[in-house]
């Protein structure tokens, strides 16, 4: 396993100390999400079942015989886990490289408890170096790009690339966020806008981040 893996795997172990008997849980999208769906399936007699926030993600669950459910039935979800791309102290972030940001916020906005996972590499003084992922209904691409470079952003389509909800991708390039509550708002009120990737205005509760000096958290 690679250090950035062992790193990751670490940041996933920690957050197992969240789930409690009986439990659904939501669980994220990508590798240090991987790592928690690998470390839960040791305890799935524990929980009563998950929600995934991607169909890779209810793929992998299934695979370790771990209950996935709809979260229309599940309702409020005590605890969500996942991961980010980029993380700031007070704990807003970027999410949506792998293109489920959508799901993703809505896994985080029904949880009562949002645990993000990551290694200390993701950890930024100011979101946006890594692009912003904004989810858009196909018609609406070329409305929504030119709205965005009005607002200082270079945006750019995911190639190849369609969302489980059959939209497209724009990442936009060279925003620096220094308001992401105030920004994930303006661009949410894009017409064909579905969501954006900042996760501000509902951010996590705890941030788990692991390096060579071990795990901490930030709440």
């Amino acid at each position: 396993m690679s250090n950035a893996d062992q790193l990751k795997k670490a940041a996933a172990e920690a957050a197992l100390q969240y789930v409690e008997d009986d439990m659904i849980v939501g669980v994220g999208t990508g590798s240090t999400a991987n790592h928690f769906i690998d470390l839960l399936a040791g305890m799935k007699a524990r929980i009563e079942g998950t929600v995934a926030s991607s169909e890779v993600s209810a793929e992998r669950l299934r695979k370790h015989g771990i209950p996935v459910m709809d979260l229309n039935s599940a309702g409020q979800l005590p605890l969500y886990v996942d991961g980010a791309d980029e993380a700031t102290e007070h704990l807003h972030l970027i999410k949506g490289g792998g293109g489920a940001l959508t799901r993703e916020k809505i896994v985080a906005a029904a949880s009562e408890k949002f645990v993000c996972i990551a290694d200390e590499s993701k950890l930024v003084g100011m979101l946006g170096a890594f692009p912003l992922p904004v989810e858009v209904i196909p018609m609406a691409r070329s409305f929504v790009a030119r709205e965005i470079l009005k607002m200082g952003g270079q945006p750019e389509l995911r190639q190849g690339f369609t969302t489980d909800n059959g939209n497209l991708i724009l990442d936009i390039h060279n925003l620096h966020i220094a308001n992401p509550v105030e920004l994930e708002g303006q661009l949410n009120q894009i017409a064909g806008v579905v969501t954006v990737g900042i996760f501000a205005r509902r951010p996590a509760d705890v941030l788990i981040l692991s390096g060579k000096d071990g795990v901490r958290t930030l709440r």
